[in-house]
């Protein structure tokens, strides 16, 4: 945003920091995600957050893996997240896993177990919740809770070593059974999993909790501010205990608001659901919250900076509009994406007194947004051309400004036409549109002195070449489908995606990259499909050029 902003309440504490000389001025912050799912928009704002502070202030920001349960975990997620941040625009420091510290973190729980504040405990996980009482009652301590340390660890050294079933065993710190918060009731450090790790293969069988993970890795990184959102803020006080208990280095964790979106749903367990039950094509189908669907879809990265930049830092949650994303990123493309012809809903219209077989080139701008136009592009006409079928009217209302009989139109960079007849099938559907133009109002040396209200564009029906065109709207017709009654997935919108199989294009189109948006003139901006071919061409609408859900 080119105004200036007052400070966020974190680059309020980062400065603040700076100036006392906390850290030596030295700001290190991390982006933690769990490889068990694609990063959406939600993380975006964490990512943006994250990196943004270490570029405002001079620091760096660690990418780490929280590759704590290998039952949910899969390269792929890697693979997928460090595309997205790099295609956000950020580079990390380091590329750090939380399994890099597996020995650490052992040695430290060894540590604890030694110094009376963890115990190994066999109840199952249903007594440990009973026994962790209830936010108005005290929790209750058990027999395993007076193990000696000898007895504490040998038992957890056995937990290592696959002596027992996953269940059968967990460590526990010792702390307060009687807190309110309900967090630092012994909470698990540890549980016993037999299962294959990406990165550690079968070298562990037991696995820490994110609990006692999170805030050590922070400390043997030495992070300066560790950035989480908001459902995080009981968990403070367990991350300041370890780090105490352990005599780290004193990373401190700060809590902003998550984004929540509207129409849309955030959890990676109900867009796993989507995924899993077909409802979507995939983690990145152009519908989907996710970075990869977006970047699909035709999102830049600048519209999603852009975005998290609006929206801010908050201390409390609230639900974003998503069209404050939609508006982020009409402005970016208006400035950016090539303009280019292509008919949707196609009905041919013939010039009666164009000369057949004749052939004429015209020219447009690329971009009228951008000084000079951003050079560019010629474009064939000829007698028969494609409209789009709502761009003719037979019987005109008042204030209509487009092709009727007896109505003039100029088609886009070319002629001034006139409506004169109409040929209809059996059915009584317009399947042609019979016109005339005139020879003096050709665009740029129009000579006519005919003032006409309206243009519409066209294709040529000779030179014309054809694409699929799948129109993306808003995945859910409610605005908090996960408040509604019932499934969340019965509040899909039955619209959220409209295929035309046969659409018209001007021949330059054929040169479309996936990636690089375009705007259909007067009809939204939209971007070649990342799976399409030179025999199949395949455009996702990005956006709308205006906000169709307003008088919804």
């Amino acid at each position: 945003m080119s105004e200036e902003r007052s400070l966020n309440f974190i680059e309020e504490i980062v400065e603040a920091d700076i100036a006392a000389g906390k850290h030596d001025g030295r700001v290190l912050t991390r982006f933690p995600p769990e490889p068990n799912g694609y990063l959406h928009i939600g993380h975006a704002k964490s990512i943006c957050l994250n990196f943004g502070l270490a570029q405002k202030y001079n620091g760096k920001t660690n990418l780490r893996f929280d590759d704590t349960n290998p039952v949910k975990e899969d390269v792929e997620y890697v693979d997928s997240i460090k595309e997205d941040v790099k295609w956000l625009g950020f580079e990390w420091a380091n590329e750090f896993y939380a399994s890099d510290y597996f020995d650490k973190l052992y040695d430290f729980a060894v540590e604890l177990i030694k110094k009376g504040f963890a115990y190994v405990d066999d109840s199952n996980a249903e007594e440990i919740a009973a026994q962790k009482g209830t936010p108005t009652e005290p929790g209750t301590g058990n027999e395993y809770r007076n193990r000696s340390v000898e007895e504490n660890l040998r038992l957890f050294a056995e937990m290592k070593d696959g002596k027992y079933p996953d269940g059968a065993k967990v460590l526990r710190a010792k702390i307060d059974l009687a807190s309110p918060n309900m967090l630092l009731r012994d909470p698990l450090m540890y549980r016993i999993k037999h299962a294959h790790h990406h990165r550690t293969g079968d070298k562990w069988c037991i696995y820490p909790m994110y609990d006692f993970a999170h805030g050590q890795s922070d400390a043997i990184e030495e992070i300066t501010h560790s950035i989480c959102t908001l459902e995080f803020v009981p968990h403070r006080a367990l991350y300041d205990l370890f780090i105490e208990r352990l005599n780290l280095f004193p990373s401190k964790q700060y809590e902003f608001a998550r984004l929540n979106l509207n129409y849309t749903v955030m959890s990676k367990r109900k867009l796993l659901q989507l995924v899993e039950d077909g409802f979507v094509d995939g983690w990145d189908d152009p519908r989907m919250p996710t970075i990869s669907g977006l970047r699909r879809r035709g999102y830049t990265p600048a519209s999603i900076r852009e975005f998290c930049e609006r929206i801010g830092v908050a201390k409390r949650e609230n639900m974003i509009d998503v069209g404050l994303l939609e508006f982020c990123i009409r402005e970016d493309l208006n400035k950016t994406a090539w303009r280019r012809m292509a008919v949707l809903d196609p009905v041919k219209l013939i010039i009666d007194n164009y000369p057949e077989g004749q052939t004429d080139i015209f020219s447009g701008e690329n971009n009228p947004e951008v000084e000079g136009g951003d050079g560019s592009r010629e474009f064939p006409f000829g007698r028969e051309l494609w409209i789009e079928r709502d761009d003719f009217m037979e019987e005109p209302t008042k204030k209509y400004f487009r092709l009727g009989i007896g109505l003039m139109v100029r088609l886009k960079n070319a002629y001034i036409i006139k409506g004169e007849s109409i040929v209809k099938d059996a059915e009584g559907n317009i399947t042609e549109i019979h016109c005339s133009y005139i020879p003096e109002s050709k665009s740029g040396n129009d000579t006519s002195g005919i003032n006409v209200k309206g243009t519409i564009h066209w294709v040529s029906v000779e030179h014309a070449k054809t694409a699929e065109v799948r129109l993306y709207d808003r995945l859910f017709k409610v605005e908090d489908p996960s408040n509604e009654d019932g499934d969340f997935k019965d509040y899909i919108n039955p619209d959220s995606l409209q295929v035309i199989k046969t659409a018209y294009i001007e021949p330059d189109l054929v040169n479309a990259v996936a990636g690089i948006p375009v705007q259909f003139m007067r009809k939204g901006y939209f971007t070649l499909d990342k799976n399409a071919t030179s025999d199949k061409l395949v455009f996702n609408r990005t956006v709308t050029l205006k906000d169709g859900w307003v008088k919804k």
